[in-house]
């Protein structure tokens, strides 16, 4: 059965290798093609690898007693601790985690670092988040002089020894198939699914598959069906009649069959940033405040990205955790922040009616390209005026750090000027 050791990447065909490193055997390991690359607890990952001396401790990044959790490193996660997770809970479970409040501009630089690399493998690259991607390598061999597999691990490694972070990668004959085996044996993995996946998936339970929450798993629990095995037993007709016109669907995708296409560049459906807020918040102006600050955030995501906001939605939690959204579209696409502001505001207006909220958030969506932000306009002659100030003042965070320029309308109460 063919083998490759992943730290001197000999390929071999039996026993150890004489470097004593780590081997992974399968026998299609050296002829698929469809990769998927994770991060491994990637924001925890990023901030020990900036402070070293927690590289053995407990590590959460987020932030307040009423936030929910980012990432938590691995020994935090052996204390129970989740991405998602409310902060309490997490500090509950795991007292003495070292917290780290995220810094997400860190994050997305080194992101872009990780996706240049997996660029240079393949261009058919789908990102899939900021930490995880789809990665079509057939017919790269002759390129690298080397099959996927090598390549990957080779890529892996780079990646430890270069940029400081860790990565597992699933190598399968789809995308499905792919992103399960990366979730096998993590942090560090290496994971193959070949032509065994339908019976390694016959007994694993059904939230192993994407998209199988919590409230799926209930529905087909009622049903009798706990297990990938289940529903791979049954056909179209019973599918359909049990299950909806999604039943097939879903159980083809039990069996291990995906037919998507890796499609690199997928555009981003929405960019968005919300906010816990420490105490419940009832008055407008504090509420504007934080609604600013998001707005900001938003806007320099927007640009970072090369997209502009054809629309806004406004999210509200209240105390009672009851969640209104708004939607609006605006005249323009934009990526100033006043003009989300404008149209977030607006929406704010009528649920500022004493009601107490523990979350805001604003999105820009749809999203379209940045060559169609804010164009002229006659009725506003102070636009491009408003567009220089902008980018200076995002050139001068991008220096300085966010706090070198702060504006009155986003500092918390009392301190406005």
């Amino acid at each position: 059965m063919p083998a490759l050791c992943r730290d001197c990447l000999r390929v071999l065909e039996d026993g150890p290798c004489p470097c004593g490193g780590r081997v992974v055997r399968h026998a299609e390991l050296l002829e698929l093609t469809i990769a998927h690359i994770d991060c491994d607890a990637f924001y925890a990952s990023v901030e020990k690898r900036d402070r070293p001396e927690l590289a053995s401790r407990p590590v959460i990044v987020g932030g307040g007693s009423r936030g929910v959790v980012a990432a938590a490193c691995y020994v935090a996660r052996m204390a129970g601790v989740r991405s998602a997770m409310p902060m309490f809970k997490a500090r509950r479970l795991c007292p003495d985690a070292e917290v780290i409040a995220p810094d997400f501009r860190k994050y997305s630089a080194v992101a872009r670092d990780i996706r240049a690399r997996m660029l240079r493998l393949t261009p058919l690259v789908e990102v899939l988040s900021i930490d995880e991607a789809a990665l079509d390598l057939a017919g790269t061999a002759a390129l690298h002089g080397a099959p996927a597999a090598v390549v990957l691990a080779r890529f892996a490694t780079e990646v430890e020894r270069e940029v400081g972070v860790t990565v597992s990668v699933g190598l399968a004959r789809n995308r499905l198939l792919a992103k399960l085996a990366a979730g096998r044996d993590k942090p560090r993995g290496f994971s193959v699914l070949g032509a065994e996946a339908a019976a390694y998936l016959a007994a694993r339970p059904v939230r192993l598959l994407p998209g199988i929450g919590p409230a799926g798993a209930a529905r087909l629990a009622a049903m009798g069906i706990t297990t990938l095995g289940q529903l791979q037993r049954l056909d179209a007709r019973t599918a359909r009649m049990r299950l909806g016109e999604e039943g097939p669907a879903l159980v083809a995708r039990a069996r291990g069959e995906d037919a998507r296409a890796v499609r690199p560049g997928r555009a981003a459906k929405s960019i968005s940033a919300e906010v816990t807020f420490e105490q419940d918040l009832a008055a407008r102006e504090e509420l504007e405040a934080a609604l600013w600050r998001l707005c900001e955030k938003v806007a320099r995501r927007l640009t970072e990205s090369d997209l502009a906001a054809a629309g806004v939605t406004l999210k509200l939690r209240s105390a009672s955790f009851a969640t209104h959204t708004r939607a609006a579209r605006l005249a323009t696409p934009t990526q100033l922040p006043e003009r989300l502001f404008d149209a977030g505001r607006r929406m704010l207006s009528p649920a500022v009616d004493g009601t107490a909220y523990r979350l805001i958030g604003i999105g820009g969506e749809p999203l379209v390209a940045a060559a169609e932000a804010d164009p002229p306009d006659l009725a506003d002659p102070s636009l491009p005026r408003r567009l220089a100030a902008q980018r200076a003042v995002d050139a001068l965070r991008g220096k300085y750090g966010e706090q070198a320029i702060v504006r009155g309308r986003g500092l918390p109460r009392g301190r406005a000027r």
